[in-house]
């Protein structure tokens, strides 16, 4: 390989995907070509063409793009064919059929924001912060038939402060991996890779989040109903109910201490602070979010909002 230039085919959609492809163009890889997700109409009345993150860097970089709807579409597959990469790189895509990952000479890894064989699925840093862990990491690893089980190259750490959101451990992880895509990268050049198979014994889930079980459950310790909170912010969000509106609550801490107030009870003095109950101590609330209204800081909110005493959530 040491005679052979990297042609590198670049796979993924969001922010979290960006600092590695611009990474891999600031060294001087050839990118040959991105993959990414298709354009879609949201925004207000669904009226705006959006356009992912990646796709709009590319363009931006002057790289081919290719939007397929289907990966086992024989016209994509002709055309990522044609683009001669003997590498692809894969940072916060879809799912790939055998037939795409096998492609190119020297293979397909992908980084995942976790230490595998731990947290292997959609929603990575999420579940690692929900569950309180007090470090996660990132991995890259080629890829196989089974989701996130190929072997491991590098990985690197990352510490999750008591009070850091998915949305903290996601900007700083972002850069880490980038970091460990480049060093992936110069080690495929190098021939220098140890592959190493994952220990499935060691396997933990982290599946895609719906809405659905974001909704807080009050009656336990107030450790977990903060990280929690704290693993669903900023998206898709923590909620409970007040008065038939539904609130989203997206920053906290915590006060441990015993008493005894029903559990989801609302304290405020209605100027500087919110605090629910919960069954060890209080959670302690400085942003969120009502039903129709705008994210607000605890002060912001209660500016224009005032609670009755002994006003309750969740219910």
């Amino acid at each position: 390989m040491k005679d052979m230039k990297l042609r590198i085919v670049f796979m993924g959609t969001p922010e979290f995907a960006v600092p590695s492809l611009k990474i891999l163009l600031d060294n001087g890889y050839d990118v040959v070509g991105v993959i990414t997700a298709t354009d879609k109409y949201g925004g207000r009345g669904g009226k705006r063409l959006i356009e992912s993150a990646v796709k709009k860097f590319a363009v931006a970089n002057g790289i081919k793009v290719l939007q397929p709807k289907n990966l086992k579409n024989p016209e994509f597959q002709e055309e990522l064919r044609s683009l001669n990469a003997n590498l692809q790189v894969v940072v916060a895509f879809r799912m790939l059929p055998q037939v795409v990952w096998a492609m190119p000479e020297f293979g397909t890894f992908n980084l995942h924001g976790s230490l595998l064989p731990k947290y292997r699925g959609a929603a990575p840093i999420n579940w690692a912060v929900i569950e309180g862990e007090t470090e996660t990491g990132v991995t890259s690893f080629f890829l196989k038939q089974k989701i996130d089980t190929g072997n491991i190259v590098f990985q690197e750490r990352l510490p999750i402060g008591e009070n850091d959101t998915a949305g903290d451990v996601h900007d700083r992880m972002m850069h880490l991996g980038a970091e460990v895509v480049l060093k992936t990268v110069q080690a495929i050049e190098a021939e220098e890779i140890e592959a190493k198979p994952q220990d499935d014994s060691l396997a933990t889930k982290a599946p895609k989040i719906f809405t659905d079980i974001c909704q807080i459950d009050f009656n336990q310790r107030v450790s977990k109903v903060h990280n929690f909170i704290r693993g669903l912010s900023p998206y898709p969000a923590a909620w409970t109910m007040f008065e038939e509106l539904r609130l989203k609550i997206l920053k906290t801490t915590i006060e441990l201490e015993l008493h005894e107030v029903e559990v989801g009870t609302l304290i405020s003095d209605n100027k500087n602070y919110i605090k629910i109950a919960c069954i060890d101590g209080f959670l302690c609330v400085h942003d969120l979010q009502l039903q129709g209204r705008k994210r607000m800081d605890t002060k912001s909110f209660l500016n224009g909002f005032d609670f009755e005493k002994n006003a309750r959530v969740g219910y």
